[in-house]
């Protein structure tokens, strides 16, 4: 059985305190929240290793020594908090090696990876591990209901922790009780964990080696044996750290800047010969006489704002013949008071997108284009400047009979849209070109580990 390059070994700390297992959640705070920042640094250290191994074949080393820090770290906190609780010992803050700690982790640095395996190894080589590994950290069971009254069924679940989390239930309620912590449970604990953490070093890239399927119990692997001389680590001191995770923190903000200003870009894209976006058509219907919106107010400290960012409103429908009309809310509310007819409470694009809220009445007793209010009209399509007051739009049939139905569509110049998608583009480029010159600031700042 030869050595896997990921070694992860643990001893039971014994003595252990009976009742610390309870509070180490709390104990334990600091370092979640060190690691949520270094697991965000890590992410996006990794999407830069997977375009360095795609392009050289090689995973740059002060990256991987620092994501191996962010394993080991983790492997230390997970260990003595609720991963195992086997240790009473608090984890040291720090990403290199502590052999003194109970719980270690190394991983061998490969000298070459394959470039055609970095493309699918992490999502779908690995797809049999993640299953495995999800009975062991989040267990789930999944049932069908079909007792419901309509006949119908809903899929529900029901979260137990996984096998890692029910085994240190059980050596926590041995500790409670006896003051010790089952061995037996601590060598399949172990066991399970590292299984966990080969599997997340081959899915972050860091080894072609496949994991294993079998599950190596107890705290010590079986020792290399392959003669070669160990690679001279990387130190990472605390400005290197600092440097690398500010660095990896601030492109991947970049990232996702410039993921928005593409979104923002294609929809500015969309324009049409008027220069208006619109957003999707939504099928609206009523058996009544008119649909009406929901009263939306403007207020004459707001009307420059608004017209730099929503700038002209366009209202359209299919029905070349039906009857819009912008009317302040007291004119269109004294109009409609007897007549029946649907207040439109929400638009979406989906099928069925509309709601409405319906008032009783009767039919109106003269035409809507018989009135004198409106301050904006338009037979299928109305265009409007947006101005102070407070505003409800109308939708008739021209000659006032009912059942009014069509596909209506909302449109908006966005005047600001463009300066928006050019302001994200500088932003993104300013980000990632910061993000970039951090980390490999922090990389110089990296040194050769001296030993001895």
């Amino acid at each position: 059985m030869t050595a896997y390059p990921v070694r992860v070994e643990a001893r039971l700390d014994e003595p252990l305190n009976r009742g610390l297992w309870i509070v180490k959640w709390l104990l334990a705070i600091p370092h979640y929240v060190v690691l949520s920042l270094l697991w965000t640094a890590f992410a996006a250290l990794t999407v830069i290793a997977f375009f360095a191994i795609l392009f050289t074949g090689r995973y740059p080393r002060a990256l991987f020594d620092f994501n191996v820090g962010v394993l080991r770290w983790t492997w230390r906190v997970a260990y003595y908090t609720y991963g195992a609780l086997a240790t009473d010992r608090y984890p040291p803050f720090t990403l290199g090696p502590a052999p003194d700690y109970p719980a270690t982790l190394e991983i061998a640095y490969p000298e070459r990876l394959s470039r055609g395996l970095v493309l699918v190894k992490w999502w779908l080589l690995a797809i049999p591990h993640y299953l495995i590994v999800g009975l062991f950290t989040s267990g789930r069971l999944i049932s069908w209901r079909g007792d419901l009254p309509d006949g119908g069924g809903v899929l529900y679940t029901l979260d137990w922790g996984g096998l890692i989390g029910l085994l240190v239930l059980v050596a926590a309620l041995s500790l409670l009780f006896t003051g010790r912590y089952p061995k037996g449970v601590h060598d399949l604990v172990v066991g399970m964990n590292r299984w966990v953490l080969r599997v997340a070093a081959y899915a972050t890239l860091m080894t072609d080696a496949y994991p294993p399927f079998r599950l190596e119990q107890g705290g010590h692997e079986t020792p290399d044996a392959d003669g070669r001389p160990a690679p001279t680590p990387v130190r990472h001191g605390a400005r290197s750290m600092v440097a690398i995770t500010l660095g990896a923190l601030l492109a991947f903000a970049g990232l996702a800047t410039a993921a928005t200003a593409t979104g923002s870009a294609l929809v500015n894209g969309t324009r049409d010969a008027a220069g208006f976006i619109s957003a999707p058509s939504t099928y609206v219907t009523t058996p009544t006489y008119a649909l009406t919106t929901g009263q939306f107010s403007v207020a004459g400290q707001d009307l420059p704002f608004l017209h730099e960012t929503i700038g002209r409103v366009r209202v359209e429908t299919t029905d070349p013949g039906l009857f819009i009309g912008i009317a302040r809310r007291d004119d269109a509310t004294a109009y409609l008071r007897d007549v029946a007819h649907e207040r439109i409470t929400h638009l979406s694009g989906l099928p069925g997108g509309a709601g409405y809220d319906r008032r009783p009445g009767a039919a109106p007793a003269t035409p809507p284009t018989a009135q004198t209010f409106w301050a904006a009209t338009g037979t299928g399509s109305l265009m409007w400047d947006i101005r102070p007051g407070e505003w409800t739009a109308v939708l008739m049939n021209a000659d006032a009979a009912p059942d009014v139905t069509t596909d209506l569509t909302l449109a908006a110049t966005l005047p600001w849209l463009g300066r928006l998608t050019w302001g994200l583009a500088i932003a993104a480029a300013v980000l990632l070109l910061a993000g970039v010159a951090l980390v490999l600031t922090g990389i110089r700042l990296a040194a050769p580990r001296r030993e001895g």
